[in-house]
């Protein structure tokens, strides 16, 4: 079995659960995926499977990437990732993934995405700094503060707390519970929030991978 798919962030909504209770999701389109590669561990190490997603024009990929698509037969991709694989024999190079050959309501998954991006932030924002007094004639409320030490070790400390580029990070968030697997529409419905902007493509795996 693969124990990933790709897919792309559609955005949120809510549904109503057993219980008639309204339940926060994310939705996501999961593929339809199709297998590109296969890399055995005899030949190329380790055992995996090469996942393409979201069609793409011929006329935008080059010569080396269109000799590689051509061998699965199922047209270009934009995007390309590896998959962790239990059983090899059971994949074909050009056969088609769906989450629902994957994923079951109620399992608990993990989802790796980019984190919107929000700038240069200060550490009030970026880091949740406290601030300095507000009062007292002080005239610096957000600044970071000292940053250094005096004599020794006479440096600014690795991984010290600084202003800079807040988001735009791989984030993975864990124990996300699919709600629902829309086997129709490649749609699967995860509840709450996951990382990314509404168009980002999202790599969804199963816990423990």
């Amino acid at each position: 079995m693969i124990k990933g798919i790709l897919g792309k962030k559609l955005g949120m909504s809510q549904i109503f659960n057993e219980n008639g209770e309204i339940v926060p999701v994310t939705l996501i389109q999961t593929g339809p995926c199709f297998v590109i590669q296969k890399k055995l561990k005899d030949r190329d190490g380790y055992d995996a499977i090469q996942l393409g997603f979201e069609p793409k024009k011929e006329s935008r990929v080059n010569q080396p990437l269109k000799g590689h698509l051509n061998k699965a037969g199922k047209g270009y991709f934009y995007h390309l990732r590896e998959m962790q694989c239990d059983d090899m024999e059971s994949v074909e190079v050009g056969q088609e993934i769906k989450a629902s050959d994957i994923f079951e309501k109620g399992e608990k998954i993990k989802i790796t995405g980019t984190s919107k991006g929000k700038g240069f932030a200060g550490v009030t924002r970026r880091h949740g700094f406290g601030g300095l007094p507000a009062s007292h004639g002080s005239l610096i409320h957000r600044a970071t503060g000292s940053i250094g030490c005096s004599a020794d070790p006479s440096k600014v400390i690795k991984g010290k707390r600084m202003p800079g580029q807040l988001g735009n990070k791989r984030v993975t968030t864990k124990g996300l519970e699919v709600v629902d697997v829309m086997a129709d529409e490649n749609v699967i419905a995860i509840k709450g929030a996951v990382p990314g902007a509404k168009g980002q493509v999202v790599v969804l795996k199963k816990q423990g991978v």
